[in-house]
């Protein structure tokens, strides 16, 4: 079965984003369990806990169709150790916000080298940093976002994500999310079925398809390996629709939450909607 949904918004508490992705008809959502603006939150009342629980029970959503996501603020491969350890922080009181919401995934982006160490440094201390949060935390997998490699940041090839995925002490508890603007801006041709099924066959011997937690459905506002991380509206891109439709159409991309991230809100329900019929 296919999860589709967006990144909805959870403005006036968690409770509110199954509403919302109920209301765009979608069967799975994304949601920012805090402000992705500020490092840290007050915990979540016990009240909220429990309304978004009876929320996600009323309106279907099972943690399978759930993908969190971390603040952008939070960079795993810091050389920085203050920013690190701030970082690190951030991300353990993320993972203990989705165990209270009774959340099994959390997706971030990896991190970025910041021109100070290599990228192998980079994506080794990420893999410290998960595993340290890991230790301290239980349920919740990790979910690396793969990225499009603007500025410093890693995680734009599969090999990245894999390399973390290796030095990771308890593999049960990691996964990948990939999103298509990002993987086709940092140079993987998705365009047509032959691309598709190159890229693809890419991944799965790479990383495998047993670590895919979530995509994030998204055109490009930008062409191929411009590493330039630009969502545009399904169809309205470089990439075009052709994409989704062979997705939707593909057993292995299901039971997993696939989020849209396009811009422009006022269209999920009607590109749910498409990619449902696609």
């Amino acid at each position: 079965m296919k999860y589709i949904g967006a990144h909805v918004s959870a403005s006036g508490g968690v409770e509110n984003a199954p509403l919302n992705a109920h209301e765009i008809g979608a069967t799975a959502f994304a949601l920012f369990t805090k402000n992705q603006r500020q490092w840290f939150s007050p915990p979540l009342s016990e009240q909220s806990v429990e309304k978004f629980k009876q929320a996600c029970n009323n309106f279907g959503f099972s943690a399978a169709q759930i993908l969190p996501h971390d603040s952008y603020l939070i960079n795993l491969g810091s050389p920085d150790t203050e920013g690190l350890q701030k970082s690190q922080k951030s991300f353990l009181e993320e993972m203990s916000r989705c165990e209270i919401l009774g959340l099994d995934r959390l997706n971030f982006h990896p991190g970025s080298h910041l021109n100070q160490i290599s990228e192998n440094d980079c994506l080794k201390q990420i893999a410290e940093s998960i595993n340290w949060t890991l230790q301290q935390t239980k349920n919740v997998t990790a979910v690396i976002e793969n990225t499009a490699g603007q500025g410093t940041n890693v995680g734009y090839c599969f090999e990245h994500l894999r390399t973390i995925i290796d030095m990771i002490d308890d593999k049960n508890r990691v996964g990948v999310c990939i999103d298509t603007a990002h993987a086709f801006a940092s140079g993987y041709n998705l365009i047509g079925e032959e691309a598709f099924i190159g890229t693809f066959k890419q991944f799965d011997e790479i990383i495998g398809f047993k670590y895919l937690k979530g995509m994030h459905l998204n055109d490009s506002k930008k062409d191929l390996s411009t590493h330039v991380d630009r969502h545009e509206s399904l169809g309205s891109g470089f990439i075009g629709k052709e994409l989704f439709r062979i997705i939707m159409h593909d057993s292995r991309f299901d039971n997993i939450p696939l989020i849209l991230e396009t811009p422009d809100e006022t269209l999920w329900k009607e590109e749910i909607a498409w990619l449902k019929q696609a």
